[in-house]
């Protein structure tokens, strides 16, 4: 039987829905040693808050302007005994002492591939918009871990899908939504592997 040491908690930050949050909250909820014990979100009036509260996982909510108290948020994952970080949909940029407090501890994803489509303001729809104006022939994801820029961490796996000859901003979203639902988890999953 696994020691509790070696029990991986995870903090899920999020701004708004939440959709990969759930589905993070979903995939780990019975795994062998990795749990979410707590949900943080920049927005008060994030659904994330009630997909975490429907799912009795604690949640908090750390304001923008709170992030630079390094203490506060600092207590906060300490009480929680947080060992790794997931960013699912969060859209602040992580503060340097956070990055070094968790290193190659805390994990984004990416809706295009990149380097290609990253940076300030490059999210969710933007992203989408971008690609398919562009006429690309290939979008999909990329899982990296998280640094001081946004969307320059070390990339850990992309997963690459072609566009349709009529492909919408819209339609690509949900085929990329798909991606993430399935890989998200599981690359956070084989690097906090415990045997690895």
């Amino acid at each position: 039987m696994k020691k509790s040491k070696d029990c991986s908690n995870l903090a899920i930050l999020a701004s708004g829905n939440g959709t990969n949050a759930a589905n993070f909250m979903d995939y780990f909820k019975n795994h062998p040693y990795i749990r979410i014990t707590l949900v943080i979100s920049n927005n008060p009036s994030a659904y994330v808050l009630t997909r975490a509260a429907s799912r009795d996982i604690p949640a908090r909510v750390i304001r923008n302007s709170e992030w630079d108290d390094k203490n506060l948020v600092s207590e906060v994952l300490e009480t929680y005994n947080i060992g790794a970080i997931v960013l699912a949909g969060y859209l602040k940029l992580i503060p340097s002492w956070l990055v070094d407090m968790y290193p190659n501890r805390i994990f984004n994803i990416h809706p295009a591939l990149l380097p290609d489509y990253g940076g300030k303001g490059m999210y969710g729809m933007h992203v989408h918009k971008a690609v398919v104006e562009a006429g690309e022939q290939y979008s999909g994801i990329t899982i990296h871990l998280v640094n001081e820029a946004y969307d320059k961490g070390k990339i850990l796996f992309q997963k690459k899908i072609e566009l349709a000859e009529n492909e919408t901003a819209e339609s690509l979203a949900a085929k990329i939504h798909e991606l993430e639902y399935l890989h998200y988890p599981r690359i956070v999953e084989s690097n906090l592997n415990p045997k690895t």
